[in-house]
């Protein structure tokens, strides 16, 4: 595992250089091709250096960094042309790299806490450093002030545990049965405020609106399933409350999915509207994890992985628009198709990944996650026919919105895509639509 940290860490060097822009590229692409080809299969810890080591949650989870961070580099094209302290960028993004990695790959709790937090100093600086509106200022403090909040009593949870334990190793910890209600509430509210849980998710619109495309690719590629990974691995630990307590968060999560499915019909920004439809299917994710079953666990897996890659293609889309027209308004960027029929085709792709069509892994995590809600309780239907249902209806009034009917006046003349953008969107939806094919891997 510390080879993989070198080799990111030994880019560093090469940001201060100028003009090694696509030089870093090209080796994050190496190093993902390098580390996808360690893949195996086995459900116990696997590469341990002295405290970091994988097992396959992990593994997919720092597989989908790495590649995100590969292709937040492409999208970001315009900060390199402009020369927008773009080595400070590309600085930004590897340091961003490291905090991942080393987050998803600790196995000890309080290395974990500290990297998990630590991830959002890259991301605050990537929004306020190249983000659009003057309200980026505002973004950023709520998305400080929100994980900040909810995660301190976790810290004090963290020195309770080592109190009582004497370690903080993932796998010697044991189920701590009713030890106190508290503790269980601070373990798990830090990480629904990551995932975004309905009712503390104020952050995520805001932050993905004002953000830069980069910054909005690893909010919904990566840093959302911090949370998600930070709930699977303390499960273990809260197990005897959860089972008597998780149906407060997991009836929250689903109800809270069908009212944020409400909201994205009337939105009229594009970026908006793709960072509600996350916390939709964020809250999938919650139900299935709060089961405590295997289904739930794994479909979840398929479900981050799914979103992590078709969220992120979807708002290179809308940064594509927003490139040509300067704005991200649905009223504005209606009738696409006539000037961009190409950019249609992956409109038409990604979007029908977001609603969880065949073949992508979007479907395999749904349908996994559906199983695991209804073998918990059959009542669960309910909430799942109009998350299911809603999910459709508001990605075909994105779809349809944004490419049929008038287009507006002042819109005369447009520019097809660059091959670069297209190679951007298809190496989001090829490695969607191919895993499916291993979708067994997920559920070894």
């Amino acid at each position: 595992m510390l080879s993989y940290l070198f080799m990111i860490v030994f880019l560093i060097p090469l940001c201060l250089l100028n003009n090694c822009w696509w030089l870093i590229h090209s080796l994050m692409f190496l190093f993902s091709f390098i580390f996808m080809l360690c893949m195996y299969s086995y459900s116990d810890l696997n590469m341990i250096s002295y405290c970091f080591g994988v097992d396959y949650f992990s593994f997919s989870l720092i597989l989908l960094s790495f590649w995100v961070c590969s292709l937040m580099i492409t999208a970001s094209c315009s900060i390199y042309l402009s020369s927008y302290h773009s080595n400070f960028f590309i600085f930004m993004v590897l340091l961003l790299l490291i905090m991942l990695f080393c987050s998803f790959s600790s196995l000890s709790l309080l290395s974990f806490y500290v990297f998990f937090e630590s991830s959002l100093v890259p991301t605050l600086l990537l929004i306020l450093g190249w983000g659009y509106q003057p309200e980026r200022l505002q973004a950023g403090i709520y998305l400080i002030f929100y994980t900040l909040v909810a995660s301190l009593p976790l810290l004090l949870v963290l020195f309770k545990v080592y109190n009582v334990v004497n370690t903080l190793y993932f796998p010697l910890l044991f189920d701590f049965g009713s030890y106190y209600f508290m503790f269980y509430v601070f373990m798990v509210l830090a990480f629904l405020v990551k995932m975004p849980m309905f009712l503390v998710h104020l952050w995520l619109p805001k932050a993905h609106v004002e953000a830069p495309i980069s910054g909005s690719m690893i909010l919904a590629g990566v840093l959302l399933k911090l949370g998600g990974y930070g709930i699977f691995r303390v499960m273990s630990i809260i197990s005897y409350l959860g089972m008597k307590f998780n149906y407060f968060w997991l009836s929250l999560g689903l109800s809270g999915g069908m009212v944020v499915s409400f909201i994205c019909f009337r939105q009229v920004d594009l970026k908006s509207l793709i960072a509600y439809s996350s916390i939709a299917h964020m809250s999938m994710v919650i139900g299935g994890l709060m089961t405590m079953n295997w289904w739930g666990c794994m479909g979840s897996l398929s479900l981050m992985v799914g979103h992590g890659l078709c969220s992120s293609g979807l708002f290179c889309l809308s940064n594509i628009i927003y490139e040509r027209l300067g704005s991200r308004s649905l009223l504005i960027n209606s009738g696409m198709i006539n000037f961009m029929p190409s950019m249609s085709l992956w409109w038409f792709l990604l979007s029908s990944s977001n609603m969880a069509a065949p073949p992508s892994l979007n479907l395999v995590g749904e349908l996994s996650l559906l199983n695991s809600v209804m073998s918990w309780s059959s009542f669960g239907f309910l909430m799942l026919i109009f998350l299911s249902f809603f999910s459709a209806v508001y990605t075909l009034y994105m779809y349809s919105y944004s490419q049929h009917g008038l287009y507006y006046s002042g819109v005369y003349t447009f520019s097809l895509g660059y091959l670069r953008e297209y190679h951007l969107l298809f190496l989001h939806w090829f490695p969607l639509n191919v895993l499916v094919l291993k979708g067994c891997y997920f559920f070894v």
